[in-house]
Formats: structure tokens, sequence, C-alpha cells
């Protein structure tokens, strides 16, 4: 969808400032949100997880930090499973007299469910672009989840390298399916993004799914 959210290519952003390596998190809370994510029993459909993300009020997305808004996006996610209610969730504690019903995690899968990998890899039928293809991001504006961003619709770039099929995130967002496509790496020069005032030697890799291009 079109929102805050999209910064790709925007101007008037603030500086990006280097970390060093190996600093996952700044505080110990942080860590421990994001172990609530990976751990919740919602984790696992990751495109409507970054949907609820895009969701949030712009001004809320701006002024909240990275794992304010991964707390933000668990919350509103538990809360529409029925997994907590609103009164639970302010209390910080369950409900007098809630059920107590067999978590959805027990607490003996909680390290398989942090450290575990998943993968969205699937089998889908031959591509339709090969390395070497010129080919067109499509103009779109979804009302729903999509990875393609605003900067490059309708840019033309060239196939680099093919990742084969991967779970639609379009679709998976919102519980259509998985609805696999191929998923492409794809070069855009600078200057076909930003016009001739973009460095010549420099260009964009962005990984594509096939519905999101078309044949130049």
């Amino acid at each position: 969808m079109n929102g805050v959210h999209d910064m790709g290519g925007m101007h008037g952003m603030g500086a990006v400032t280097p970390e060093p390596e190996g600093i996952a998190f700044h505080h110990a809370w942080e860590g421990r949100v994001h172990a609530l994510n990976l751990a919740s029993p919602t984790r696992g459909n990751i495109d409507a997880g970054r949907h609820r993300i895009e969701l949030m009020p712009p001004a809320d997305y701006l002024r909240l930090s990275y794992y304010e808004k991964w707390l933000a996006r668990v919350e509103q996610l538990l809360l529409e499973a029925g997994y907590i209610t609103a009164d639970e969730l302010a209390s910080g504690r369950a409900a007098p007299g809630a059920p107590k019903g067999t978590p959805v995690r027990p607490a003996a899968s909680v390290p398989a469910a942090l450290t575990g990998p998943y993968s969205y890899v699937r089998d889908v039928p031959p591509a339709a672009f090969a390395v070497g293809d010129r080919v067109r991001a499509r103009v779109m504006n979804p009302t729903g989840h999509t990875r393609l961003p605003r900067y490059v619709r309708g840019r033309v770039g060239v196939i680099e390298g093919l990742h084969g099929g991967h779970v639609f995130p379009d679709r998976h967002a919102h519980g259509e399916g998985e609805d696999p496509h191929h998923l492409y790496c794809v070069r855009f020069e600078a200057r076909e993004l930003w016009g001739p005032d973009a460095p010549a030697r420099d260009s964009v890799r962005l990984d594509l799914w096939e519905p999101y291009l078309e044949r130049a």
C-alpha cells in the first residue's frame, strides 16, 4: 500500500548514522520485544506482520523507534486474533477468572521459535524472464500490502538473478493463500530512477516478484 512507511528515494528524512557491527539492541527491552514477536502465536505470517506496521497512523510511524513499532505490531495482532483483551493489554495481566488454556507455543518450543529457520521458497512453473532481460516495474497503487516501492514503479531495469519461487506477499498478507511466484534480482540505474543529476556509476538492486514486472 502507499503510505509513510514507503520512504525509498525520499529526501528530508535525516542523516543515516552508521553503527558498529554486532550491536543488535540498544536497550534490554528491545531484545524482549524481538523475542515476543518471534515466539508469538501470530508469527506464522510475516507478510501480515509487515502490513500491520504499515497500518499505523503516519504520525505514530514517524515517531516510534524500530522496536516500538514491533511492540505495537505484536500487541495489535494478539488483540485481533483474540489471544488477549484490551483490558489485559492495559493492565499487563491476565483478566481475573480468564480461562487458562494450553499455550499455543509451549515453553519448550520457544527456543526453536527464536532460532529455527523458516523458508518461504516454493516450487513454481518456469520463469517468464531470464538474466539480461529488460523489464519495467508496473505502475500500480494497491490498497493492500506490496513489496514494490513507489520510487521504482514505471522504471526500466535489467534482470541480474533469479531466486526461484517465493510466497507472494501481496496475497499472503491478507490471508489469500501463498500464491508463489518467481522472485528476481533487478538492477536499476540511478539515472533511470532519479534523473540526469544522479551519479552515472550508481545503481540500485531490488528483489521483485514476477507480477510486479513486465517486459520493457
